[in-house]
């Protein structure tokens, strides 16, 4: 079981615990990290995070593209593929991108911003 991290701190359970995550719920935590961290930002695990940060310095018609292979690198570790993925432009320089994925056991969808 894993811890269910909000906005970076534990979320509390009401009980004086902390509430825990299984199952699909941890690995979509789990995947949510790893595509917003940053690749390269934490020197003990150089692997861990996407390049998804650098997607603004695509030009445009390249960037579902990029996106598809960033998102496809920062998740092959937990076993899924990513079957389709959605990039929106905001308007304030950054993007929503939804990454549909797909495991062995396991179908999830991810949102975050970049």
């Amino acid at each position: 079981m894993e811890l269910r991290l909000e906005n970076g701190d534990y979320l509390p359970d009401g009980k004086g615990g902390v509430v825990r995550l299984s199952g699909d719920e941890a690995l979509l935590q789990r995947v949510l990290f790893r595509l917003s961290a940053r690749r390269g930002a934490l020197p003990m695990l150089p692997e861990l995070g996407s390049q998804l940060y650098l997607l603004g310095r695509e030009p445009s018609e390249a960037r579902l593209a990029a996106a598809r292979q960033y998102a496809a690198q920062a998740v092959s570790p937990e076993g899924l593929q990513v079957e389709d993925l959605q990039l929106t432009e905001r308007g304030d320089g950054r993007m929503d991108l939804t990454v549909w994925l797909r495991g062995e056991d396991a179908a999830l969808t991810a949102t975050v911003v970049v």
